[in-house]
């Protein structure tokens, strides 16, 4: 995901001379073509990462379209107060892009975790949260938000994660893209587990369960359409994610189905959350093996969806 960051970004930046990126100390040879191209238009900001949400505040309110980018806990986390009062309280067209979201980079320890980043800044206002689920999605959801009125979290993986979308979807933010179908079971997947929500909609499949599955690349604003109906239709509603049961898709969901609950009889689908659940993952190991840990493989989410169907 990282190198088709880089592609459509200096791409981007072709066309639109306002485009500024930002980088907070990394990236830097992945970027050497938008360096060579565009000396003025991009900054090593350091490890200072509050400071380059602020200069891109203020690179915003003189009519550029700042992007900052670095490893996603650094680029939330730490400069939480500086994206919520410089960025979201002015609703500045800043992109605030992170690389290795989730659990990406598992190897390295809880400080480069980011399984809460989404319950952060989507509980912020004007904030857009945009979670691709491969290079395709990408290249589509960062030329919007570069494009778009406001601020906006793009949240990355890393890299090596395969292709879904062997053609070009229809992308708009707000709206998720059904990769297949599914009567018994829909699987929302949102971010970089894309793969493993394909691949337990296999598993299930070979097993005599229709299981469909959607993009949900958009967590604020959610596809209001799409919950209506796969709610009505389908006789169970999965959400997965690498990220924590508080605040993500999951509880996103949670929360418009409590919001819209018709009666005290309501007969709509139950909801299956699947996450990185309420913990500090401490285990040493790569992707993979969190992703095991934490019933986020293909097979172990399909397991939890035929226990939960029963």
């Amino acid at each position: 995901m990282r190198n088709a960051f880089a592609r459509t970004i200096t791409a981007l930046a072709k066309e639109d001379l306002r485009i500024v990126l930002l980088s907070g100390d990394i990236g830097n040879r992945m970027f050497d073509e938008f360096k060579g191209l565009f000396p003025n238009r991009f900054y090593n900001c350091g490890v200072a990462e509050a400071n380059m949400t602020g200069v891109a505040a203020g690179l915003a309110l003189s009519g550029f379209r700042p992007v900052t980018y670095t490893i996603a806990p650094f680029n939330t986390y730490r400069c939480f107060e500086q994206i919520r009062l410089d960025l979201c309280y002015h609703n500045l067209p800043v992109v605030v892009a992170g690389v290795g979201g989730g659990l990406s980079y598992a190897g390295l320890g809880a400080t480069h975790h980011s399984c809460e980043d989404i319950a952060c800044l989507r509980a912020l206002p004007n904030m857009s949260v945009l979670c691709p689920g491969d290079a395709v999605e990408v290249e589509l959801l960062l030329t919007e938000a570069v494009r778009g009125p406001g601020p906006s979290y793009l949240r990355l993986g890393k890299k090596n994660e395969p292709v879904l979308h062997q053609t070009r979807p229809d992308l708009t933010i707000g709206k998720a893209i059904v990769l297949r179908d599914g009567a018994d079971v829909m699987i929302l997947n949102t971010g970089n587990t894309l793969p493993e929500a394909m691949g337990a909609a296999e598993i299930l499949s070979a097993c005599g369960i229709s299981a469909g599955v959607a993009s949900v690349h958009t967590v604020k604003p959610l596809d209001l359409d799409l919950l209506t109906k796969c709610f009505g239709t389908c006789s169970l509603v999965v959400t997965m994610e690498e990220h924590g049961s508080a605040g993500g898709l999951g509880g996103a969901v949670a929360e418009w189905l409590v919001d819209t609950r018709l009666t005290r009889d309501d007969n709509r689908a139950p909801l299956l959350r699947l996450n990185t659940g309420e913990h500090f993952l401490s285990a040493c190991g790569n992707q993979k093996s969190a992703r095991e840990s934490c019933g986020l493989s293909a097979a172990t989410a399909a397991k939890s969806i035929a226990a939960r169907l029963g």
